[in-house]
């Protein structure tokens, strides 16, 4: 990840201009145990199954990946972003391995069925009824913790 100093002036522009949302109460849930946690992925790398329709600049929709799915490619295009560690490792940015591990040891209850990527390049407020639906696909699984991961 760059640093904003060091990116062109088109994202950087882009990125200060944003607004950071406020919360009354950023506490959403009550935490759960490690071992009773259902664990879900969110994204923002532009990563889908290959095949599906690739990600737009600034698109608001998202992707779902199944928990087994491992040939995924990412339309996230950026200079300023490396996706060294990606090509090497998925579980750089999704880590679906080391979650499926820490569920076979224990360390948490289980691992989601799917796993959901969006283009974090969109401004999030133009990302809301996807992220309202996603939230609504991750309730009906069960999951009760979620790791952001930005990219």
């Amino acid at each position: 990840m760059v640093r904003l100093t060091e990116m062109p002036a088109v994202g950087r522009g882009f990125i200060s201009r944003l607004e950071i949302p406020e919360f009354e109460d950023p506490a959403w849930v009550r935490p759960v145990s490690a071992k009773d946690r259902r664990v879900a992925v969110i994204s923002s790398a532009a990563v889908s199954r290959r095949g599906e329709k690739p990600f737009s600049w600034l698109a608001r929709d998202y992707r779902a990946i199944g928990k087994n799915d491992r040939d995924l490619v990412m339309t996230h295009v950026a200079v300023e972003y490396d996706r060294t560690a990606w090509q090497q490792d998925l579980n750089a940015i999704i880590p679906l391995d080391r979650l499926e591990e820490m569920a076979s040891d224990g360390e948490i209850g289980s691992v989601a069925e799917e796993h959901y990527a969006f283009m974090g390049a969109a401004d999030p407020r133009d990302m809301e009824p996807s992220a309202r639906e996603v939230a609504a696909r991750m309730r009906a699984d069960n999951v009760n913790t979620v790791f952001l991961i930005p990219v």
